[in-house]
């Protein structure tokens, strides 16, 4: 993945981003795959009228979305919500209006401590309009975590010999916990319909990479300094617990760092495996016992309770720079469900695009970003955005990426890829439903 839209440095740095703080904060308003095997045939697809379609009756719509609401200066995406106007911000609405999730997590959102850039976002630009003057909500709980993006290490954690504590410039971001010129840079956001119990919430935030067991850090590079320091996550890996159908299901919910941006020791890429790693010990029981959260508790989630993994995990299959096939430990975890989630557009924009995406084995139809294709560095368009159920738990009845063909609806929404009119990323979503309703 040493490409992240090579067409824009800044861009690409998003990918890597997020931010931090010592606290979380939510607010309550209101109270390669079997999957794949079983898409169903093009000629039974909904009409374009009906695109995408609609969540089948009384299943469980979820999604994840790298959404691109980064901006350089910390405040601005602020001011560009309430301003309005704003063509991509406006784009990505639409985008989450048309597909309608229950549960929907945000990447790559600013994050400041009051949750406001979230809470426009949601109270200006996807709550319907009033009726008889009564104001509704779409997404009554809203949840946006503290990330390491952003917030200084006061250690050189780059190796150029300093060690940047002042914000505003790249050196500052390489030295943060995560990449961000600011706190809150890249943050990340949960949105749900469903209600959510907040004293159930664990983030993960300052989990240090040390204290992984065999884990992959390049102990060459960094110094004894840094090592002690360096917490694993690039944001944060959060758990956060919703009903749905009187039953419990945790949200697990992460933004591992791109396997970019870094040199012959991979550290980057050494970093998103063990950050995608811990989501997988965390949900397999016994594996993940040595992780604590930043309250102490220790262990992983208990065995048989019900969970969906969700985000941009900057990891591919097959194509870009993955350290040691990192997906895989997903994937191919029995645990764990993946629906596949396709798309024709995906297809008709690898072709139409061309360049390094003739060559990949990961299905075009599986892509879910849609990055430069031509270049030295390039490496086309990839699948990274995932939505990934218990499979113990669920069945899945339904599932997409909003990659609209050039004859389909909301294509003006995405584009040619280039310039970007929402996000370099597409929406991800499954429709689910519990086992036991299909019994």
């Amino acid at each position: 993945m040493k490409r992240l839209l090579a067409t824009t440095a800044i861009a690409l740095l998003a990918a890597c981003g997020q931010n931090a703080s010592d606290d979380s904060t939510a607010q309550e308003m209101v109270p390669q795959s079997e999957a794949l095997q079983q898409t169903a045939d093009p000629a039974a697809e909904p009409a374009a009228a009906d695109w995408p379609p609609a969540r089948p009756e009384g299943a469980l719509r979820v999604a994840t979305f790298n959404v691109s609401f980064y901006r350089d200066e910390q405040g601005q995406l602020l001011e560009d919500l309430m301003a309005g106007g704003d063509p991509q911000i406006e784009a990505v609405a639409e985008i989450i209006r048309r597909v309608d999730p229950d549960i929907l997590v945000l990447n790559e959102i600013d994050w400041d401590n009051n949750d406001r850039p979230l809470g426009v976002f949601r109270d200006k630009y996807l709550d319907p309009e009033p009726v008889d003057g009564k104001k509704a909500l779409s997404y009554p709980f809203i949840y946006s975590p503290n990330v390491n993006t952003g917030l200084a290490s006061g250690v050189d954690l780059d190796n150029d010999g300093q060690a940047v504590t002042e914000p505003g410039t790249r050196g500052y971001g390489n030295d943060a916990f995560g990449y961000g010129v600011y706190e809150g840079q890249y943050g990340m956001a949960i949105l749900s319909k469903k209600r959510v119990f907040m004293p159930r919430t664990r983030t993960f935030q300052t989990f240090l990479w040390k204290d992984m067991p065999d884990n992959a850090m390049p102990t060459e590079f960094y110094s004894a300094e840094a090592q002690e320091v360096f917490r694993l996550s690039s944001k944060t890996m959060v758990d956060v617990s919703f009903l749905y159908e009187d039953q419990p299901v945790h949200i697990i919910a992460a933004h591992p760092t791109p396997p970019s941006f870094d040199g012959p020791e991979d550290r980057n890429g050494r970093r998103n495996h063990d950050e995608i790693r811990l989501i997988a010990d965390y949900v397999t029981p016994g594996a993940g016992d040595y992780i604590y959260d930043d309250k102490g508790r220790t262990g992983g989630i208990r065995e048989g309770e019900p969970f969906i993994i969700f985000g941009d995990l900057n990891a591919d299959p097959n194509e870009g720079d993955s350290y040691n096939n990192a997906i895989s430990l997903l994937l191919d975890n029995p645990l764990i469900l993946d629906p596949a989630p396709s798309s024709e557009g995906a297809v008709a924009a690898a072709e139409r695009q061309g360049g390094v995406n003739s060559g990949h084995i990961t299905p075009a139809a599986l892509d879910t970003a849609d990055f430069s294709d031509t270049g030295e560095t390039s490496v086309g368009n990839l699948r990274i955005d995932y939505v990934l159920p218990s499979r113990q738990d669920f069945q899945v009845v339904g599932s997409g990426v909003f990659w609209p063909t050039p004859d389909q609806p909301g294509f003006e929404l995405v584009g040619e890829g280039w310039p970007v009119v929402s996000s370099d990323h597409r929406l991800v979503w499954v429709d689910l439903r519990l086992k036991q309703q299909e019994e």
